[in-house]
């Protein structure tokens, strides 16, 4: 049975780090692309992008320089390095993770919420 479980989030002042992870079970996750979205109020969006191996990675504008996907195919678990964090990043973080050329393996964990706030 395929799990993305997701940890790390919750409550940070602006300018400070967090880091998530997501666990992987069930699939082969050296095989697949994995992928950071969020979503506030409103539409989920992609935060960062990595590939099977790990060797090319892509970011949505608002991140770049700031976050750091990553990921360890030993241990199953996909990481996300949140640093410089701002109100605006405040979110349901979700993992996720496709195979195929039409995606058609698309698996989706639960999210953990991140919020950035004084």
């Amino acid at each position: 049975q395929v799990q993305l479980v997701e940890s790390g989030g919750g409550l940070v002042q602006p300018g400070g780090s967090l880091r998530l992870s997501c666990a992987a079970s069930g699939f082969t996750f050296s095989s697949y692309v994995m992928s950071w979205y969020r979503q506030a109020p409103g539409e989920r969006e992609l935060v960062a992008r990595i590939t099977s191996a790990g060797g090319s990675t892509n970011y949505a504008d608002s991140v770049k320089g700031r976050f750091t996907i990553s990921r360890d195919n030993a241990k199953n678990t996909l990481y996300l390095q949140m640093n410089s964090l701002k109100p605006e990043d405040t979110a349901v973080y979700y993992c996720n993770a496709k195979y195929g050329p039409m995606n058609d393996y698309d698996y989706w964990g639960q999210g953990t919420q991140v919020t950035v706030s004084s």
